[in-house]
């Protein structure tokens, strides 16, 4: 069933009636992208898209992104004329308490949508991520249907004018990824008035210099015009699409179109009133005809044809290449051993001494022998964070079979990509910079934990002792901005078993992304006491050196633990025990059972702290934060044992320290 031009239109005005009566009832939202870029996504979704909505996680699905996430009631409305389960009742409740229709498009709360956005930039940083899943999947485990589905998504200028979506456009071009198409919302019009004000850029020679092809529609709402570029749009030549669509902001309102005044706030009572009547639609709210209903159901058989073909295409692969289709189904399970810490321990080795970094690149090329969902690369820092899965090649525009990423000096993009990755399903993507370099993926990081991704960061050179670098590259705040967001666990580990743990639980955690801080500097392999065992470190905090009859408990992680352990041993001489507890992930241990916690953390012993950055996140154990060994201050530039006497965090010096606080 192919809908007619006046079809076209008529369903395009349902949608611009359910956006305006779900802003209007909400008395929130942004109606006047829904309204201009209507015609040209109903087009798409009835001509084009891949979907089953019944099945919103149909492998074979065409991934639509609404990177411009302030249009949300464009996607809600299409999803419930989809047949997806999202009722009338939901768009009645947009931008309500507990409802499936949020502000903002927020996956795992709205079946079909695929990705958070709101953040700009984002979302298309997102799509790319899941263009090149896509891709590198299909290549992997030679199974061509794999990368038949297609990655689409709505833009806007905002989009276009973040820094990320330029990262992550040139990466895309580089990559040649031909299964991606972006409608660039080209309405001219941004919150404070004309993008004349601040974006005079040809955006298309850009695009066409990141290696795009970019085609014109010069009235995104004439149904002949649009059906012609969506054609050309999805028949591919080998690089990714920017279609640059001439739309009008708030399309369909006599009073409000082509100005500020439609992008962020309902369109009051009587300008919907003229819109409608503007639209030939009825004043009644919510308004959805059969006849529109039929053509969305159509489009969805089409779409369960499609799956049909694509479960038969699955037998076929299977059949004539049962090896790679089983290592398949480990990675779609995203599957780990049991004895995952165990071999991952054996791997970090035994040396007396070595930076976590080298450690944790040591542990890599085990965890890839054993998971194969674990992808990822750097950003132009594999030499420094020891992230290359040997044995398995870089990812290039003609070859994606490779489990290693070079994303360049990218790490907006990134931060974006990965979570597109991961939203994919079957990977458990790893992106590495160092630590300092976390502040230029915080958007993306926030967002994964927001939308429960299992991605991992390896942020290396974690402290002051990078050393002469300098304060530049020294992080003093990274680590406690990073522990402050919610669902993100951060993990410093002090030696090989506890780098070993951290990467166990980032690869066994589902419901949130991990980030591990690695040292550029050797530490002392610990020498723990009598019944500690590597499970222990899965804890987040547990006990390294415990003597009989303590008087405080000094916590630490990563480089600081050995050192307080050296500090403790000088206290001891002077008749003075100190407990010491190794803490790599605050959040873990505090997640644990209040006996354990009691264990570690005995009711009545004082708690110190010592960490090479800002002390203020250890108050939640001392209670104190006169009881915080930190660094309030920048680093400088010097060795690193330079840098250690001129902040006091050697063990003599942290020795006295603990004293005073003791007396």
């Amino acid at each position: 069933m192919t809908a007619s031009e006046s079809e076209l239109r008529l369903a395009a005005h349902v949608v611009r009636g359910l956006a305006i009566d779900a802003v209007q009832r909400a008395r929130s939202g942004h109606p006047g992208m829904p309204m201009g870029m209507a015609d040209v996504a109903v087009a798409l979704w009835l001509d084009h898209l891949r979907f089953v909505p019944e099945d919103p996680q149909w492998a074979g699905r065409d991934r639509f992104v609404l990177s411009a996430g302030h249009g949300s009631m464009l996607l809600y409305a299409l999803l419930h004329l989809g047949g997806y389960d999202l009722p009338l009742d939901e768009l009645r409740q947009f931008r309500q308490l507990h409802s499936r229709t949020p502000g903002h498009p927020e996956v795992g709360i709205t079946p079909g949508v695929e990705t958070s956005t709101g953040p700009l930039g984002q979302g298309f940083g997102n799509g790319v991520g899941m263009a090149l899943a896509a891709r590198m999947e299909a290549a992997r485990f030679g199974a061509p249907h794999l990368a038949a589905h297609r990655v689409f998504g709505i833009v806007s200028d905002g989009d276009l004018m973040e820094g990320v979506s330029a990262e992550a456009a040139s990466l895309a071009g580089h990559l040649r990824l031909g299964n991606l198409v972006y409608l660039y919302d080209d309405n001219r019009i941004t919150i404070d008035g004309s993008t004349s004000i601040t974006f005079t850029e040809d955006v298309g020679k850009r695009f066409e210099a990141y290696g795009w092809r970019v085609l014109e529609l010069t009235d995104a709402h004439d149904p002949a015009a649009i059906r012609a570029a969506l054609a050309a749009a999805t028949t591919s030549d080998g690089r990714p699409t920017l279609v640059r669509c001439r739309s009008t902001i708030g399309f369909g309102s006599p009073g409000k179109a082509d100005t500020p005044g439609v992008h962020g706030a309902p369109l009051g009572a009587d300008e919907v009133r003229a819109t409608k009547q503007a639209l030939g639609l009825p004043e009644e709210e919510f308004w959805v005809p059969d006849e529109v209903r039929a053509l969305f159901e159509a489009a969805a058989d089409r779409g369960r044809g499609r799956a049909s073909a694509f479960a038969d295409a699955v037998k076929t692969w299977r059949t004539a290449d049962p090896e790679r289709a089983a290592l398949h189904d480990r990675f779609v399970a995203r599957t780990v051993p049991e004895d995952l810490l165990q071999q991952l321990v054996a791997a970090a080795g035994d040396a007396p001494a070595a930076a976590t970094r080298a450690l944790s690149g040591k542990v890599i090329q085990k965890a890839a022998e054993l998971v194969p969902s674990l992808v990822g690369g750097s950003a132009d820092l594999d030499a420094s964070c020891k992230t290359n899965i040997r044995g398995s090649g870089t990812v290039t525009a003609d070859d994606a079979s490779g489990r290693n990423l070079a994303f360049g000096i990218r790490e907006h993009a990134m931060g974006a990509i990965l979570n597109g990755m991961a939203l994919h399903d079957g990977y458990l993507p790893m992106g590495s910079t160092f630590l300092v370099f976390a502040d230029y993926m915080r958007p993306a990081i926030r967002l994964a934990a927001l939308m429960g991704l299992p991605v991992t960061y390896v942020f290396t050179h974690d402290s002051v002792m990078v050393g002469e670098d300098g304060p530049t590259h020294q992080p003093v705040e990274q680590a406690v901005s990073l522990r402050i967001i919610p669902h993100l666990h951060v993990f410093r580990p002090a030696d090989g078993v506890e780098v070993a743990a951290a990467w166990t639980h980032a690869l066994t955690r589902r419901v949130g992304p991990t980030a591990l801080l690695l040292t550029r500097q050797d530490l002392p392999a610990l020498d723990r006491p009598a019944g500690c065992r590597p499970e222990d470190a899965l804890r987040g905090g547990y006990v390294v050196r415990n003597p009989e009859s303590p008087i405080g408990v000094v916590v630490a992680s990563g480089s600081e633990v050995s050192l307080a352990v050296a500090a403790a041993e000088a206290l001891s001489r002077e008749g003075r025990e100190l407990r010491v507890v190794s803490m790599p992930c605050i959040k873990v241990f505090l997640d644990q059972e209040r006996a354990w916690r009691e264990s570690v953390l005995p009711p009545g012993l004082p708690v110190f702290a010592i960490e090479l950055g800002r002390p203020e996140h250890w108050c939640i154990l001392t209670g104190r934060l006169d009881r915080v060994i930190g660094l309030e201050r920048f680093g400088a530039s010097a060795p690193a044992e330079v840098l250690a006497e001129e902040f006091g965090f050697t063990p003599d010096t942290v020795a006295e320290q603990l004293r005073a606080m003791l007396d």
